[in-house]
């Protein structure tokens, strides 16, 4: 089936790099893109005009959202230690919040979201926060269904670690739990690396540095080689990281063998000047701007690390997972820590949102739309009244628009969301609520002083019901 797609601005690939065709056309044929470009004279068999609208290659997002509270209810504490385990919670209460079919329900909650937000590629976070340690093998099992159902590209794996955080900063260790953990992450891989036509491929996906110990990143990194998958690690994240590990993670990396092409790093905040160029070895980090700023920080600074030869994808890290404020903001934060306006500019991140998060995957086939490549896409309404004059399509874009003017999203060849409507995803929003609103009032069992979750959490002002 050959589809033509048409738009007054069309973000093409000329092997080099991005080119906005002013009028243009996208064909897609099967899975690949056969045009992408100027006017289009051939036969199709279906075609979409979007009118003022630009059409665009999907986002990758390599720190994806994998549930519905990350980034919400911790980015505004002056103290959040009410959320993390306490030590009565780890060693004798601890237990999954929610059976495996609730949580399922979250996962696909949070998978229609990014479709909804034009992620047509997404590496998903850790979201062990209710769980009674880590993800599980037969939870991803389930979540490659539902990402294979939906259409989604994904990298995909169930977390593990040796250690949990304890409230006052410290970690518990279980290390045969993270042994459990590798293992059945392994087992994950070889099950479903190429699942669905290829959209799935597995990968190693631990948790933060800190709660791994040095056994289990060696263990790690043997797997990766064996499996020859990629490997995302949270790390140089915070400045705890250090005093927690001994010495700087970027050491810990290298003595581990995982300081080479297989690694994504997400953030990488926390890390000496004179050391950023090492970061050119890996496959690149997974910057989260959006994220970073909830929780007061910023990358130092955007343009020295691919200045350095890093490879810089991008991350939302958060919920909503809104690719577009993410680049927004940072092309601010870079703006702000460096004093220049010229700083982080609207190409690079949209760059890193698309051909950085390609090449940090080793795929020439995604990011782009250009011929042979994966027919992956969207389509950014540019013609509401809010979204005001088009400027540049790439500036405006960044500057006017949200992931809320994502009308159109094809992963594949298929579409996936056409006219703001993802096939099945009628009715969540309303059982989202009530699974959040369950999931804020477990943290009370978690905490160390048993605070209720209006005492946890409270309003901005005060809440009459009269």
């Amino acid at each position: 089936m050959r589809i033509l797609l048409k738009a007054s601005f069309v973000v093409g690939h000329d092997g080099d790099d991005h080119v906005i065709h002013r009028d243009g056309c996208v064909v897609l044929e099967g899975d690949e893109i056969v045009h992408a470009g100027g006017p289009y004279d051939g036969e199709a068999d279906e075609v979409i005009d979007a009118g003022h609208a630009l059409i665009g290659p999907g986002f990758i997002d390599l720190d994806a959202l994998a549930d519905i509270d990350h980034a919400i209810l911790d980015t505004w504490h002056a103290d959040s230690s009410g959320l993390a385990w306490s030590d009565d919670y780890a060693l004798h209460r601890r237990q999954a919040v929610f059976p495996l079919e609730e949580t399922l329900f979250m996962r696909e909650y949070a998978l229609t979201q990014l479709i909804r937000n034009g992620i047509t590629t997404a590496m998903p976070i850790a979201a062990e926060t209710h769980s009674a340690w880590a993800e599980s093998y037969e939870e991803f099992a389930g979540v490659a269904e539902i990402a294979g159902r939906l259409g989604l590209r994904m990298y995909l794996g169930p977390s593990y670690r040796s250690g949990v955080p304890m409230t006052g900063g410290r970690v518990h260790w279980e290390p045969e739990n993270g042994e459990r953990g590798l293992a059945d992450a392994v087992r994950f891989v070889k099950d479903f690396d190429g699942a669905y036509g290829g959209r799935l491929r597995g990968a190693l996906l631990p948790c933060r540095i800190e709660t791994l110990t040095p056994e289990l990143l060696r263990a790690t990194a043997r797997a990766a080689e064996e499996l020859d998958c990629l490997v995302r690690l949270h790390c140089m994240q915070s400045p705890r990281e250090a005093g927690l590990l001994g010495r700087q993670p970027i050491e810990v990396l290298e003595d581990s063998g995982l300081l080479n092409h297989r690694l994504i790093v997400p953030h990488a905040r926390y890390i000496e000047p004179h050391d950023v160029p090492r970061l050119a070895a890996i496959a690149g980090i997974a910057h989260c701007p959006l994220t970073s700023v909830r929780y007061g920080d910023a990358l130092h600074d955007f343009d020295s690390y691919r200045a350095a030869g890093v490879t810089v994808a991008l991350g939302t890290d958060s919920f909503p997972p809104d690719m577009i404020r993410n680049m927004d903001y940072g092309n601010n934060l870079a703006k702000l820590v460096t004093g220049r306006l010229d700083a982080g500019a609207a190409a690079d991140y949209y760059r890193a949102a698309t051909l950085g998060g390609a090449r940090a995957l080793g795929r020439d086939d995604l990011g782009r739309l250009a011929p042979g490549a994966k027919a992956d896409l969207i389509i950014v309404d540019l013609s509401g009244p809010r979204t005001g004059p088009v400027d540049d399509p790439i500036r405006t874009l960044l500057m006017n628009c949200s992931g809320a003017d994502v009308t159109t999203v094809v992963i594949d060849g298929r579409v996936v969301m056409r006219d703001r409507v993802v096939p099945g995803a009628e009715g969540l929003r309303e059982r989202a609520q009530a699974y959040f609103d369950r999931m804020k009032a477990a943290y009370s069992a978690r905490d160390h002083l048993r605070r209720e979750p209006d005492t946890l959490f409270p309003p901005s002002f005060r809440t009459s019901t009269a």
